[in-house]
């Protein structure tokens, strides 16, 4: 509801169906009485259509107000807080759409209880400010809880990639390369490729790529990337372009967030460059032969990388997509961690969450990330003199504290030029995960009690604590004070 006139049609059909239902006027009886059908009269009252002037003086003389109340914003005192809400365009960031919502439901909820929910989502409102949430956060929110709506797999776009690489006679058996890519970048879109213009611009080294619109367009490509992340960079672009994304960022690194739009485009493209380099069909067969291995070989999982010119984080990600698809595998999270090696602090940079699976997560706020997990714990390795400029993968079978829940998690470690990075992907062990993956009870899989955060662990004799747990402290002597006060009231 980006428009005013929006606003208009909502609070005219709030209006009407309020007045309408304190009369006790059912939608036959109004239609009955001004002549205009139910089903029109439906969609003014769900704020779809607005009505000419003319039936508008007709539907305000049968509801027994005057046309200028019914065409002003002004509501009753129950549907204040409604109005207010609308007119602070608060619902127009909400991407309900995406979710399989429509905008007249919400608006029925808050006609019948308008206090009640205006007061809960002004209560959210608060907490996000209480916590220093941004709108581009609730943007990146939604983006994965729009993901794990769909198990994180996008039929339509893994088809677009296949047409694209059919229309443009790239091989379906091998990866394609930066040159390919580029060349149908120029010559089918118009979009030249260069390093030039990073140099004499300090505030861009820490982005990827920029596109520079203009004529002729151009794809500006950091120096410092490696030959892995220009092809992404640059199927990427083919991404946005192909898909006819208009709504987009034109960095590769967010600088300003503008709408849920912009970020579910961007996550479209981004999608599609994954599904280019790593084709399903080969990585799926690969997936199925690395599975089947009697043993965990780390090895076999780097040279899958090195098969499709990838990085770490593109691999684990695209599994993430493949694995609910082609093999069943729904509860499963992913997680990205940034580590600089001068200060001891973990950032959770990326995450996602499969099959309504939480832990780990990264809603805690100044707390201390489990050390014990590998993620954390490869980045002890990578200090290490003799692997600083290695690529590292890694196993554990992470069994939770207080949970049923045990994972075996895959990660990836990979230095770069002033802090690390780990990505790694975590599949809840269960039947279905014993029955595809061969060498889950490799006896030299390390197995880890581990918890979310220091802050609410229980281990007491964990060698690897870097916070006393203060948060479970404060639960316990709670549920102490809890039981005294029972004992007291039953004295």
């Amino acid at each position: 509801m980006k428009l005013q006139e929006d606003v208009i049609r909502m609070i005219f059909g709030l209006k009407v169906k309020q007045l309408r239902t304190d009369k006790g006027i059912s939608l036959t009886d109004l239609a009955a009485s001004t002549g205009i059908s139910v089903s029109y009269l439906n969609e003014i009252e769900k704020g779809k259509k607005h009505p000419k002037p003319s039936k508008v003086a007709v539907i305000a003389d049968t509801l027994g107000v005057t046309y200028d109340y019914l065409v002003s914003l002004q509501l009753s005192k129950r549907l204040q807080p409604v109005g207010e809400l609308l007119q602070s365009n608060i619902l127009s960031e909400l991407p309900l759409e995406h979710f399989g919502l429509d905008m007249s439901r919400v608006l029925d909820l808050f006609a019948t209880a308008p206090a009640k929910l205006s007061a809960f989502v002004n209560t959210l409102l608060e907490i996000s400010r209480a916590f220093d949430l941004r709108v581009e956060q609730f943007y990146f929110s939604a983006l994965r809880s729009y993901q794990e709506l769909h198990d994180n797999y996008f039929d339509d776009i893994e088809l677009e990639a296949e047409r694209f690489m059919e229309q443009y006679g790239l091989d379906a058996e091998s990866t394609p390369t930066y040159a390919e890519l580029a060349n149908v970048l120029q010559q089918q879109f118009g979009i030249s490729t260069s390093t030039d213009g990073f140099e004499a611009h300090r505030e861009l080294a820490p982005l990827r790529s920029v596109l520079v619109p203009g004529q002729p367009p151009r794809l500006l490509l950091n120096p410092s990337l490696t030959d892995h992340q220009k092809t992404f960079a640059v199927a990427r672009e083919l991404g946005f372009q192909h898909l006819q994304l208009q709504e987009r960022p034109y960095t590769s690194t967010w600088v300003k967030v503008r709408s849920f739009e912009e970020v579910l485009n961007n996550f479209k493209a981004s999608y599609f460059a994954g599904a280019l380099l790593l084709s399903q069909d080969r990585l799926v067969q690969d997936m199925q032969a690395f599975f089947a291995l009697p043993t965990w070989q780390p090895q076999q999982l780097l040279q899958l990388m090195e098969k499709y010119n990838t990085s770490p984080e593109t691999l684990l990600h695209r599994l993430t997509s493949l694995l609910p698809k082609f093999f069943n595998i729904k509860q499963l999270f992913f997680l990205r961690f940034h580590h600089e090696p001068a200060r001891d602090s973990f950032i959770l940079t990326k995450e996602l969450h499969l099959s309504g699976l939480h832990n780990p997560h990264a809603s805690f706020l100044n707390e201390h990330y489990c050390r014990r997990w590998i993620s954390l714990t490869l980045f002890e390795e990578l200090e290490r003199p003799e692997q600083r400029e290695s690529l590292l993968a890694g196993v554990q079978r992470s069994s939770y504290i207080n949970s049923d829940n045990e994972y075996l998690v895959l990660a990836l470690a990979q230095p770069a030029e002033s802090r690390y990075n780990t990505v790694s992907i975590g599949l809840l062990v269960n039947e279905n995960l014993r029955s595809k993956l061969r060498f889950l009870e490799d006896a030299d899989i390390i197995i880890r009690k581990v918890n979310e955060t220091c802050e609410r662990c229980p281990a007491v004799d964990c060698l690897e604590r870097a916070a006393p747990p203060v948060i479970l402290e404060k639960q316990l002597w709670q549920e102490q004070v809890n039981e005294v006060l029972g004992k007291l009231a039953q004295a």
